[in-house]
């Protein structure tokens, strides 16, 4: 089974190399790639939500969710499965991007970037939106740069997800977002 999912994977990874590679790309998804790197872009969205009472328990909500995908992803999952990178198993040297370090599944810019964008759709649906698709073009720049098989990239868009929907879940349940939109309100 696995066989066969790396046979999928490494068809998809060839499809975009071979249709999609140009220089005009490899710009465009080195940068895509270089702000979801330790979920810079969705810290740079959600951080300043933290000092506006409407938006502050959004703020608290992605970055908890973007924890939650990071810790179990990156610390655990990853440790667990021991997955090579794509360029590493093919031994390819002449990538758009840096090589990426640690190992490949599931991709940590997959479960960041749909941690926080899912939370952000289930806050404001124009806002999130345009979050998910940014989401996706970090996702897709994964695949094409060659550092992340195409399931890696859907493990952590799954796990982004799951995490995300699991803090709204305890948010809601405990009440925690209206207590937080009240901080600073004068409010109790």
């Amino acid at each position: 089974m696995i066989d066969f999912i790396t046979q999928i994977d490494f068809s998809i990874l060839n499809f975009i190399q071979n249709m999609l590679r140009c220089d005009f790309l490899d710009a465009v998804m080195k940068f895509f790639s270089y702000i979801g790197e330790g979920g810079i872009i969705w810290l740079a969205i959600s951080v300043p939500m933290l000092f506006f009472r409407k938006s502050r328990s959004w703020g608290i909500m992605m970055i908890v969710s973007m924890l939650i995908a990071f810790i179990t992803g990156e610390l655990i999952i990853k440790n667990v499965v021991c997955r090579y990178r794509p360029f590493i198993d093919l031994n390819i040297s002449n990538l758009p991007v840096l090589h990426a370090s640690g190992f490949s599944f599931p991709s940590s810019h997959s479960s960041t970037g749909f941690a926080a964008a899912t939370v952000l759709f289930r806050m404001n649906k124009k806002y999130g939106t345009a979050a998910i698709v940014l989401a996706c073009i970090i996702s897709f720049s994964r695949l094409y740069n060659y550092v992340h098989f195409p399931s890696d990239v859907l493990a952590g868009i799954l796990l982004g997800i799951g995490s995300a929907l699991l803090v709204c879940f305890a948010f809601k349940k405990f009440g925690w977002q209206n207590k937080i939109s009240r901080l600073g309100s004068g409010g109790n």
